[in-house]
């Protein structure tokens, strides 16, 4: 990847770190919303849904569609979505973790 790539996807990342956004994103995952849908599933204002909003389409995270007089809001393709449901497929697989000083020590 170049420079420039590197730094386009730990941007996606930094905006998906924000809890609001990621809720946002995992809202519309498998179907589109209008932003008062999402404002009311998420308990948000309408104002910082649709600033968040702006991010997320800015990102290519995001993408509206006009539905009649209102806009929908979905994820914008297949690989951001993908790239969603493995990484909540990481955290909600069973899996052995077990701290182990040692390694914390060593990376130090």
């Amino acid at each position: 990847m170049s420079e420039a790539q590197v730094i386009d996807v730990a941007e996606v990342f930094r905006l998906l770190g924000e809890p609001n956004r990621l809720r946002i994103v995992l809202a519309c995952l498998d179907e589109a919303h209008t932003v008062g849908d999402i404002c009311e599933t998420l308990g948000l204002s309408q104002s910082l849904t649709s600033h968040h909003l702006r991010l997320l389409r800015t990102a290519r995270i995001m993408r509206a569609a006009r539905q009649g007089r209102q806009v929908a809001y979905t994820i914008d393709d297949d690989h951001v979505r993908d790239v969603l449901r493995n990484m909540i497929a990481h955290f909600v697989e069973p899996h052995e973790h077990t701290y182990d000083p040692a390694i914390e020590e060593a990376g130090s």
